[in-house]
């Protein structure tokens, strides 16, 4: 190690025969490392200080360790490694201490998984992968990790690798910055004890010179999963802007997971749309709420995480799905509080007017006890399949439903009631679902007043389902049943917006493996603001909202386009970022195909086709060449039957989304990997077709 920094090998009454290892090596490869007793170590004299433990933690150990504490706080830097990584939480440098510690047989090279994120971080240099192993196969190793939750404060830099498979849950390698020092944690595969292959050895001897080296720098690495300002947002997003599958339009996190909408609601004139968070890295882990504010529906602006769990609270493990209200001018959000197995619904009002902070109600959780009858499901997770919320007031009384599963049955949305948003009153369901065709949980309910008529939507792990009907008196009587979406949309959630509109978005998830969305380096897009209204005929209408046309850019169009039996008329338009719209008569052929994402030689290409029989399909085959992304095909029956139909469908980055006869949505994810699929053309099947007022413009982003 160049320039070799003073280093404290740090122990605890004596060297165990892992730590004696470690430090040996570390005395061989840096002149200036030397071994000293916690409880008698003068921080000061070094440039970094290293604890590597392989013995269970115990925070006795750490009595005399203030002076430890205090040098950190002061400028110091410590690396933490093995089950030494324990130490962050009595040492005060972060109020969630690691959930996963003890011993594991290893059977397989294992070792960590960068995040995309941190590649460039400088304990990384030297490697050309985000996944690099650093034990070999067939010993038992020490570990602390979190898996189950996240540390509070700290970042996480990688998580686990085991063979080739990717544990993004199991986090190993953190960071932290307490005070003016830097903190970094290698909770596992890093022991020294036990032999390992040379690669593995290299690995291991490479992570830990890096990390002692920088550690001993004053050098920085700033980028935080929990940004605060204006130009770390920035920062995130321009680490992924290159990324071509990457949406421009549609609503995002600045990096990692994004799920259900959440909270939404026109408040002061802006919009204010929270979102399901997690800021450990692109996977779902200890769910914070994302924020993102608008003015005007189409440019959109990043804002500080708005509900992070609490370490001593009922919300400890996530703050899950939830709605936003006005109570008589206070912003109020109820939300599921995660907690073991327990999932209940907790309560927050906003601090300020930017609704950028909340109090969380000290008598959280506001319901304690799940419903006696019907009987709440029971799994092997959760005490009670029990969560997410719909809230509204009606004369003078506040009504809240809430999604569960039934024993024995299907899902089901519970009504209660309230005088004041805190004591609830258990009510029973509005509407219960059968096991077999609404799904054995109704997650996400909402229910819609469209004056004469309401709309219940429920979300049941695979479709949202929605059914129109009569709601009064606690019971919901269903007129007619559909899907909302098609394709890859979930948990939706809507505004009612000053002027009286009803807006909804959606969460759209990946249809790419969880390895894909790793090395991306974010996951999941909402989908765009829908309005939505009945039609004359009492029929469900979905329209992007008209704010979007803000977006549009360079415009194509044609008045018509004819198309005989089996003709191709490529258009000249390139672009993964655009808005197409036209009317589409059949005439007498079979089908009509719309393809986008193309490249020149067909090999990845997205068809969209309207059939005879009134169905549009999304065909996914042909979409990339990425094995790591979905394949298939989704469908849609289109109505009315005997009418041209009306096209909409909006592309952006992996996103395709399909409006049709401003009734139906269909919404598939696709990756092209190849920089000139971008084209786009038009083909008729068996006969004639004509495609009128066909429109093609590009569209901007709204950051």
């Amino acid at each position: 190690m160049a320039d070799s920094p003073r280093i404290g090998c740090l122990y605890v009454d004596a060297c165990t025969d892992e730590q004696a290892s470690a430090y040996d090596w570390c005395q061989e490869a840096v002149d200036g490392a030397e071994r000293c007793a916690l409880s008698s170590v003068e921080p000061t004299e070094y440039d970094v200080l290293w604890w590597h433990r392989d013995e269970l933690f115990d925070e006795r150990t750490l009595d005399d360790a203030s002076a430890l504490a205090a040098y950190v706080r002061d400028g110091g830097s410590l690396l933490l490694t093995l089950s030494a990584l324990s130490a962050v939480e009595p040492l005060g440098f972060e109020p969630v201490a690691p959930d996963a510690t003890g011993w594991e047989e290893v059977p397989e090279p294992t070792g960590h998984l960068w995040q995309a994120l941190y590649e460039d971080h400088p304990i990384h240099a030297d490697y050309d992968t985000l996944r690099v192993h650093t034990r070999g196969p067939g010993v038992t190793i020490p570990y602390a990790r979190y898996e189950s939750i996240a540390p509070q404060s700290g970042d996480v830099l990688a998580s686990t690798v085991r063979g080739d498979t990717d544990v993004v849950k199991q986090m190993s390698i953190l960071s932290w910055e307490p005070g003016d020092g830097q903190v970094l944690g290698v909770g596992s595969s890093v022991a020294f004890g036990q032999p390992t292959h040379d690669v593995c050895r290299g690995n291991r001897e490479t992570l830990i010179e890096n990390g002692l080296a920088f550690l001993a720098t004053d050098e920085r690495h700033p980028l935080t999963g929990r940004p605060k300002d204006i130009d770390t947002f920035g920062q995130l997003r321009d680490r992924l802007d290159d990324d071509p599958c990457r949406p421009s339009y549609h609503v995002t996190s600045p990096a990692n997971w994004l799920n259900d909408p959440n909270g939404l609601i026109h408040w002061n004139g802006r919009y204010h749309l929270f979102y399901q968070y997690n800021p450990a890295g692109p996977f779902h882990n200890t769910i914070h709420w994302g924020h993102a504010v608008s003015d005007d529906l189409v440019h959109w602006e990043d804002r500080p995480v708005a509900l992070t769990p609490s370490p001593d609270g009922p919300d400890r493990d996530g703050c899950w799905s939830g709605c936003a209200v006005d109570n008589d001018g206070v912003p109020t959000v109820l939300y599921t509080g995660g907690r073991d197995k327990r999932q209940l619904p907790c309560i927050a009002t906003a601090a300020d007017d930017d609704l950028t902070a909340w109090d969380k109600d000290p008598d959280n959780p506001i319901i304690e006890e799940l419903p006696a009858e019907p009987e709440v499901l029971r799994t092997e997770h959760w005490e009670g399949e029990f969560r997410d919320h719909c809230v509204w007031r009606e004369d003078g009384t506040w009504y809240q439903l809430i999604g569960a599963g039934i024993e024995g049955g299907g899902g089901a949305a519970l009504l209660y009631e309230s005088a004041d948003l805190r004591n609830w009153e258990y009510q029973g369901p509005i509407l219960t679902g059968d096991r077999d065709t609404a799904g054995t949980v109704w997650e996400c309910p909402e229910l819609l007043d469209f004056g004469d008529r309401q709309l219940l939507h429920i979300s049941n792990y695979e479709d949202v389902v929605y059914f129109l009907g009569t709601y009064e008196d606690g019971d919901f009587d269903v007129d007619r049943r559909d899907k909302l979406d098609h394709g890859d949309f979930y948990a939706p959630q809507s505004m009612w917006t000053d002027d009286g509109r009803i807006l909804t978005w959606g969460w759209l998830p990946e249809a790419r493996d969880v390895s894909g969305q790793w090395d991306a380096g974010w996951s999941g897009a909402m989908s765009l603001p829908r309005e939505l209204s009945l039609a004359d005929d009492g029929g469900l209408c979905q329209r992007p909202a008209p704010e979007l046309t803000e977006l549009r850019g360079d415009t194509t169009s044609y008045d018509v386009v004819r198309l005989d039996a089996d003709d191709t008329e490529e258009l000249p338009v390139e672009s993964r970022s655009f808005e197409l719209r036209a009317t589409v008569r059949l005439e007498d052929a079979e089908a009509v195909e719309l393809s986008v994402l193309e490249s020149p030689d067909g090999e990845e290409r997205t068809p969209i086709r309207y059939t005879y029989e009134s169905e549009i399909t999304v065909d996914r085959s042909a979409s990339s060449t990425d094995p790591q992304a979905t394949g298939d095909t989704q469908s849609m029956r289109v109505r009315p039957y005997d009418a041209p139909l009306s096209l909409r469908v909006f592309v952006d980055g992996s996103v395709v989304e399909v409006f049709a006869n401003e009734r139906h949505c269909l919404t598939s994810r696709v990756y092209p990997t190849r920089e000139d699929a971008t084209g786009i053309s038009l083909s008729a099947d068996g006969g004639r077709a004509t495609i009128a007022s066909l429109d093609i413009w590009e569209l901007d982003s709204v950051w």
